[in-house]
């Protein structure tokens, strides 16, 4: 599998940032193309972009409900979020939760998946955001979008009973965009 080096994840970054007129993370900010499937219901309105560059963990387990069977699960997330301006303006973590840089966070739960246009990234994702906690960036948060995937599938590295439990990291980026009610 091939992962994003450092300097590949920075340009494509580069490239994110060069692609947006609108400079930081505003709320005038164009809804983004995507897929029927992780389509933002209508009524709603970005209100910040920001992209994710970190690891996404998955763990050698047995395979539910297959004898014999393993198989690689994700666990979850660790990634730094940045603005248009290569700013790092919150983290993503396990959770799900997405967390401002002024200390307000939210969660939620994954509403729908389309495949990604780039081979061998994690697909596509509409997330309906739970409540946020604390006040700032996250307050009001109605839909969070992940477009723009590159990377972050399981290994492709063996996984039998004589790994079960090793954990292994992957490394992704993707585009979020964070919706709020217009």
């Amino acid at each position: 599998m091939k992962l994003l080096t450092t300097a590949a994840a920075a340009g494509l970054l580069a490239m994110t940032v060069a692609a947006c007129s609108t400079p930081g993370m505003m709320s005038a900010m164009k809804t983004p193309d995507a897929p029927a499937a992780v389509t933002v219901p209508a009524g709603h309105k970005v209100a910040m972009m920001a992209t994710g560059m970190g690891d996404l963990t998955y763990e050698c387990r047995a395979k539910a409900g297959a004898a014999d069977a393993w198989e690689w699960v994700f666990t979850g997330p660790n990634a730094m979020l940045y603005d248009m301006d290569k700013k790092m303006v919150g983290k993503y973590y396990g959770g799900p939760t997405w967390e401002a840089a002024d200390g307000s966070k939210v969660g939620g739960k994954q509403l729908a998946v389309a495949p990604s246009p780039n081979a061998g990234s994690i697909p596509l994702q509409l997330v309906q955001a739970s409540p946020a906690m604390g006040n700032g960036a996250m307050t009001g948060i109605s839909y969070i979008q992940r477009l723009n995937t590159m990377g972050g599938i399981a290994p492709m590295d063996a996984c039998a009973a004589s790994s079960a439990g090793t954990k292994k990291t992957v490394k992704y980026q993707a585009d979020y965009v964070f919706y709020k009610p217009a």
